[in-house]
């Protein structure tokens, strides 16, 4: 396809750090869901000290985000989650369940990064669950239906063993999990030979659920991070229908080229519409906060007709 498959929108960034009423050095790698009509945007900061913690924003149309006066979630003081949130918590993702918010995010600290949940009804208030791996996972994202009553997960375990691949687990009651099997892997000499890793939560097409993952190239002047896309199938996720051979998205603009990490589009959330779009957010160079619109049914396109196997 010579068309670019996703359209940036015309005024990104749509959120920096100096939208944010409380300091922050950056504002990147952000879950964006619907709520009650509202977009609601789970951002990423980096504070003076290097640690992370995680905001919350507000938008009628997705598009123009305006940042609560206080931060949404920052790591514990006390308990087991003050033991592993000691260096920051960061980049969520957000999934609707039933009537919740199930929110993961990458719980750091002088003992790895681990996963933690959490969830809330409102975005008012939150309660942190559990810790649902050990060290070194990230990129957790729940799919937002159950298969055969379990909850399923993609995530990326952080090995050399199987090299930053894509595995699947199952759980009956989202604390613990299960049955894993690797189902995607790195192709060697492509785009996204270095390490991959799941980015939004998977949406649901007809023809299967729709994933939108992050592939990271070498090369001689340091690391490009790229967005790709995945086809699951329906009723068994971890059979993974299409990989599109191509990315959909790289660093081009100047605020993906350079920033905090140079080279970098990340994707933590993205929203389907009744149009038949969705809309894309991604963090551009670990700085600040984009946007673009893409048609689904090209990019279901792309892994069925355009594809490549999975591993």
């Amino acid at each position: 396809m010579k068309r670019d498959l996703v359209q940036r929108y015309s005024q990104n960034p749509i959120l920096t750090k100096a939208d944010i009423p409380y300091a922050v050095e950056t504002v990147h790698n952000a879950a964006v869901v619907k709520h009650e009509g509202k977009y609601i945007m789970l951002f990423r900061s980096h504070l003076r000290t290097g640690r992370s913690i995680i905001g919350l924003a507000r938008s009628d149309d997705g598009l123009h985000f305006t940042a609560d006066p206080e931060p949404f979630l920052t790591p514990a003081r006390n308990g087991l989650f003050a033991d592993y949130e000691e260096f920051g918590v960061e980049d969520p993702r957000v999934t609707q369940l039933e009537n919740e918010y199930i929110i993961t995010y990458s719980a750091y600290s002088r003992n790895g990064v681990r996963i933690a949940l959490a969830k809330t009804q409102d975005f008012s208030r939150v309660e942190k669950v559990s810790f649902i791996t050990q060290a070194d996972y990230r990129n957790v994202v729940i799919f937002p239906e159950k298969f055969g009553g379990l909850y399923a997960r993609l995530d990326r375990p952080h090995s050399e063993i199987a090299p930053w691949s894509i595995w699947i687990s199952y759980s009956p009651d989202l604390r613990f999990w299960g049955e894993s099997q690797l189902i995607m892997r790195p192709v060697q000499y492509h785009w996204d030979e270095m390490k991959i890793g799941p980015g939004a939560p998977p949406i649901k097409t007809n023809e299967g659920w729709l994933s939108i993952y992050h592939g990271v190239f070498q090369t001689m002047d340091g690391s490009i991070y790229r967005l790709g896309v995945a086809l699951h199938d329906l009723q068994d996720p971890a059979k993974v229908i299409g990989v599109g051979d191509s990315w959909i998205l790289q660093p081009e603009d100047p605020w993906e080229l350079t920033g905090y990490v140079h080279n970098v589009v990340f994707t933590c959330g993205a929203v389907p519409e009744s149009d038949g779009t969705v809309k894309i957010y991604w963090g551009g160079a670990d700085t600040v906060m984009c946007v673009g619109q893409a048609l689904i049914a090209d990019l279901v396109s792309l892994c069925l007709d355009h594809g490549r196997p999975a591993k």
